[in-house]
Order: C-alpha cells, then structure tokens, then sequence
C-alpha cells in the first residue's frame, strides 16, 4: 500500500485549554441525560401531532439501569405538549385511528404480551383495543374505515420444545431453529376481538401497510429471518387480502422506506439499485397493479433517507447530499417540484397529515426534535434538553479535503471550545460504521461518539465521509467495493495531514475511535498505520476478515456489497487486510470495547486483536473490555455511561498528552456512585 506521507512542520508545543465563554462545558454525564423525539405520528386531518419523548434512566443521578423509553406526548403547538401517559409506560408504534379519535400504541402490560393500545385525544382512560393469544404484536395498521387492525405478531408457541426446555433440554440448533412471524387482522369494537383472524404471508414478514382502499396491503418479506437474508433478499409483496394472491417487486438491491399513494396507484421506495449496491438509496415508484418500478435519482450524488405521501398526492422526501439535507417534492408522476433549503437543519423522518408536514429534525446544537414544515419553512415546535443553551460549544461545520489521489472527501469539523490553539489541537477522527453510512452536519454527541464533550476538553474531532459512505452517490460508495482498507482507511491518514497543515490539528497527538466497521478503522489505525496515531478505542469492530466470515450473521452481505470475493480465494490477500496481520507493528495504546452478546461482530474480534498485541507487543498499553449482556452497540444507560467515561478517560492519557508510554487508567473508572 502507499504509505506517502506529506511534509509537515514541526508541532508546536498547545497551549493550556481555557473555555472563552463562562458557560459549562459538555461532560460524560450531560450525554447521559440528553432526551429526544423518538416516533411521530399525525392524525389524517392534520388537527393533531403524537410523538414519543425519548429518555434513558439517568444513571449519574442513582436511576436504576435500563435501556431507553419512550414516553407519549401529544403536541399542541410551539412548545407545547402534554404527556399523555405515565412516563414509566414503555410504549412504541404510536399511530392515529382512521377517524382521528384516538391515539393508538403497542404496550406491554404486567404479565401480558405487547398489544394494541388506544387512548382518546379529548382525554380518558386508555384501553386494549386488540390482542393476539401468546404472541407480541409488532406492528400494526387500522382498515381506512377503523373497523378492523391488521398485526404483524410473533410466531405460535411451541408447546413441545417448551416442555422440552422446563426438563433441562435447551440445546439449540444454530440457524435451524427459525420462527416466523405471523399476520392476523382483528374486528376493532368496544369490546376486544377475542378470535382475530390469521392471513397466510409469504416467508419472514416484517413490515406492512393497508391500502387506501383496504383491499390490499404491501409488505415486505425475506425467506428466513436470518438477518442476511432481510440484507440480501428481501422484497416488497402487493398482498390480495380476499385472495391471498401476490404480486412481488423484484427489486434486487437493499429495500429500505416504502409507502402507498393516497389513491393507492403505486408505491414509493427507497431500495439500492442492484445486488451489490451498499445501501438503500434511491427514490423509486412502483405501480401498484404490476410491481414495475423505475427510479427518480439514479446517480445522483445524494441519498434519499425518507418518504412521505402528501394528502394531496405530492411525494415529500428528505434528500441527504453529503453532510447537509433538504425537503424535496415531486409530483405523483416523478417529476420534480421543489427542493427546500433547511436553513442548517439535518431532517431525520417526516410524517403528514391533512398536508401538514411533521418533521424530526436535528442540528450542531440539538439532537431530535420535532418541527412543522408549513410550505415555506420548519418551526421548531419542542426542546427536550433548554439546558443545552448553557452549554458552550466547539464551532462544527463541514469540512472538505483532498486525499493524496486527487478524491474529495467531506465530514464534520468541530473546534474546541474557545478555538483552536497556536500549534493545532489534538485530534479525534471519529470514524462512522457501514461503511454504507454517513455522518451529517447535525447533532453528532454520544455515548461513543466524543463530539462535544471532546471539543468541552480542548479536542477537535473530525467525523470524516470516507470512501464507501453514503450521501454521495452509489458511485462514491462503490469505491471502497473490493478494496478492503485503502483507499477508505488511506482517506483517514489524508484527513490527519489536511487538518494539520490547515493548523487545527497537532500531528503528533491524533487518535481514532468508531464502532463496528469504525471499530475496523480505529484496530487498522492501531496497527498498520500505528506510528500516524497516538491513541485508539475501538468499538465492537473487526480484526480478522478470515475469522469475521465464518463468525458474522452477514456472510453473503459482505460479499455481495463490500469484499466480492471470499477467503479462500486468496488466503493471503484476506490476512493483510486483518489488524492481527500486523500487530507487531501495534505501538498506539489501545482500548478495546466489546459487547459479549453481539452477533454482527463476533466478540472473539476484539479478543484476537488483544490476544495477538499483547503477546507480540507487550509494552504496549492495552485494555479489553466486555459488557455482558449487549450486543453490537450499547443499549443499557449504565454500558453507555461506563463507555462514555472509558473513551474519555484513555483520550486524555494517551492522546492529549501524547505520550504513548503514559501509565494506564485504573481498570474502573470514578463512576461518581458515592457522591
């Protein structure tokens, strides 16, 4: 590989860190209470808006563990809305009923399985309106005249292996032992549907929808529920509700967002374009009666995220083009109409009724919220985090570089807080996952992402769109396709050079951190480009690609849109694309974070790359640790806290001071617990 490295000027020595404003700064433990908007519904008229306030157990503060919940809320105007059930009701799939009346849920009730849920908007008691016997319901979708609900549920309990189970036999069969969801619909009345009515669905279903006449529903199915599957086999399905007959749209790439037309003619979907496209990307119409699509930006250098059907039969649909975003409307013949600036905004979902558009939608200083679109621009209608306003924030912005080969390459820039120093900052290349991914302009803090509470510590921290990420184009994305490393993780190196010689970043203090494939880029940083970066926490990542085909759920995915070739076509190639390949050069102290139950990146990835460092390179810093009971990315408050805190912790050893031979952190961080 090409290991050109540009001249630089020797660093000069930074500059203690001093906040310019007499604000607070961002801390592990304000990511730890950071609430959102979560799903949004608007009722067919477009008179109301429900929305879910997302909010995890504040563990700083003694709440006691958990993942996050969603509370509902019903919006009724600018910074206005009520709650409208118990906080500690954890609910999902809010929607409307047909007429408007009530505002629909799926709840778990002690002791019962997930149902459908109704509480009335003028206020009241909420109530079971339908259930299927031992099995959750999923999701769910009302007939246009509310007198029936159709659920998406689980698979029928199986008795025998039940029995078998409760006496001690609980071996399980690897890949074979696969359940199917099941469709029901059920009669809607004051009284709940005790028999509801199974429909025979083709393979594994997990998503559907009524149409505006009742007659049919569009689906989407995969042959098994294997998660490979649902990647690489998936279709949509026009299902005759009184025949059973179905049309399928052959679509062969990815399927993504899909939605009916008001006059229930054709469909709009958002898939990828062939096999091996990386992402659900391009905005397609189907017709509805002969599953014959074709579609609306093909090859465009952009990435449709989302869409929705206007009421009066135009296509509203969030246009993602590198890190900014837009509304744009076409017409229900695919023409283009109109394409809305967001004045910074980086829209996420939009729902509408009555043509009211509801939208959620982020920024540099706010995660999720919820806004209306009225025509001509959004007005934000919630803030789940005012304290943000007393928070004094690193200046974020796009940024733009050349890699060594002429490619522009674009991410997210953000500054510490108060500037930056005579001599650059030290520099944390936040890298995403996929890599069919993007990172937008928007609000970027989380538990694993150091964003602000980086920029709060004297950091600057760049989110860079490398080769084979999204928002600009399939074209773009193919380029990491059969080039495991270079030029993707080469664009990473580019990135260290372009912000030092631009005078934001140090050259000797640069770290990488990600998640997943991000993870892969922070263990190849460690390794193969060891002596380019100071410090490296890697997130559930890859470390052997020979290892990761045979212990992954996503063999066929991988092949198809990423490697295009398997292992045993070259052995040797595989290796040295693998972090191990090269752990004798590992001289970057490296934090290894891993959950123990997650089956995209097997856990024995992290495992290999600790246990090949530490015994060819011993003196390195080194660290691995598992959380029991989390899976690809931390989903519990207190995992995510402890990794906030771990991240930040190896950061400010290793990497702000620079100094590779720094003692270790103690093994557990101050959790604050006793204060």
């Amino acid at each position: 590989m090409n290991m050109f490295r540009p001249a630089l000027m020797a660093s000069a020595l930074a500059l203690p860190f001093t906040p310019a404003l007499a604000q607070d700064v961002m801390t592990p433990e304000d990511v730890a209470r950071v609430e959102s908007t979560g799903t949004v519904a608007v009722s067919g008229d477009g008179t109301n808006i429900a929305y879910t306030r997302v909010h995890r157990p504040d563990v700083t503060q003694g709440e006691a563990n958990g993942t996050a919940g969603q509370q509902l809320m019903l919006a009724n105007g600018p910074m206005m809305a009520t709650a409208y059930l118990p906080e500690d009701m954890r609910i999902s799939g809010v929607d409307f009923t047909p007429d408007g009346s009530m505002i629909t849920f799926l709840w778990t009730d002690n002791g019962g399985d997930r149902a459908v849920y109704g509480v009335p908007v003028g206020g009241g008691a909420y109530r079971m309106l339908a259930t299927v016997e031992d099995a959750p319901v999923y999701s769910y979708d009302f007939s246009p005249d509310g007198s029936q609900v159709y659920m998406l549920v689980g698979p029928a309990p199986d008795e025998q292996r039940a029995a078998e189970r409760s006496a001690g036999f609980d071996a399980q069969i690897y890949e074979e032992e696969l359940s199917f969801n099941r469709m029901f619909v059920a009669n809607v009345g004051m009284e709940v549907d005790e028999n509801p009515r199974e429909i025979t669905v083709p393979g594994y279903v997990d998503s559907f929808e009524i149409s505006p006449d009742g007659s049919w529903a569009m689906i989407t199915s995969a042959p098994t529920p294997l998660i490979d599957d649902s990647y690489t086999s998936k279709r949509p399905h026009i299902l005759n509700l009184a025949t059973g007959a179905i049309t399928t749209v052959e679509t062969p790439g990815k399927v993504g967002d899909i939605e009916i037309s008001p006059d229930g003619t054709q469909l709009s979907m958002i898939a990828g374009v062939a096999d091996n496209d990386p992402a659900d990307t391009t905005l397609h119409l189907v017709d509805a009666m002969t599953g014959e699509y074709r579609a609306l930006n093909a090859g465009a250098a952009e990435a449709a995220v989302d869409a929705e059907w206007m009421a009066d039969g135009r296509l509203a649909t969030i246009i993602h083009t590198g890190v900014q975003s837009s509304l744009r409307f076409y017409s229900d013949d695919g023409d283009m109409m109109e394409e809305v600036d967001t004045d910074g905004l980086i829209l996420t979902s939009i729902e509408q009724g009555g043509n009211l558009l509801a939208v959620e939608a982020n920024s540099p200083e706010h995660p999720n919220e919820l806004f209306m679109f009225d025509g001509n621009g959004f007005q934000r209608w919630t803030d789940h985090n005012p304290w943000l306003a007393n928070i004094a924030m690193g200046e974020q912005r796009a940024y733009t570089y050349s890699a060594r080969d002429g490619q522009e390459i674009e991410g997210v820039l953000i500054e510490p807080v108060g500037g930056v120093p005579a001599g650059g900052a030290p520099l944390i290349l936040d890298v995403h996952g996929g890599p069919e991914a993007h990172e937008s302009n928007g609000w970027v803090t989380n538990y694993s992402g150091p964003g602000q509470v980086a920029a709060g510590q004297g950091y600057a921290v760049f989110l860079p769109n490398y080769r084979g990420s999204t928002g600009y184009g399939v074209d773009f994305a193919l380029q990491h396709q059969g080039n495991y490393t270079d030029p993707e993780f080469v664009d990473l190196v580019d990135a260290k050079y372009a912000l030092a010689e631009a005078g934001i970043a140090d050259p000797e203090r640069v770290g990488v951190t990600g998640g997943s494939y991000g993870g892969y880029a922070t263990g190849w940083s460690s390794t193969y480009y060891s002596d380019e970066f100071v410090a490296g926490v890697m997130f559930v990542g890859i470390s052997n690609q020979i290892s990761k085909v045979g212990t992954g759920d996503i063999p066929y995915e991988m092949f198809n849109a990423h490697a295009q070739s398997w292992p045993w076509d070259n052995w040797q190639e595989w290796l040295e694309i693998s972090p191990i390949y090269y752990a004798d050069r590992a001289d970057t102290p490296l934090l290894i974070m891993h959950g123990d139950s997650d089956p995209r990146v097997h856990p024995s990835q992290s495992l290999e790359l600790y246990r090949n460092i530490s015994i060819r390179r011993p003196d390195t810093p080194l660290r691995l640790v598992f959380y029991p009971g989390e899976g690809h990315g931390n989903a519990r408050a207190a995992a995510q806290y402890d990794y906030n805190l771990r991240m930040m912790e190896w950061f400010d050893t290793y990497l702000k001071t620079g100094d590779r031979d720094a003692e270790m952190p103690t093994p557990r961080p101050d959790l604050g617990l006793d204060d």
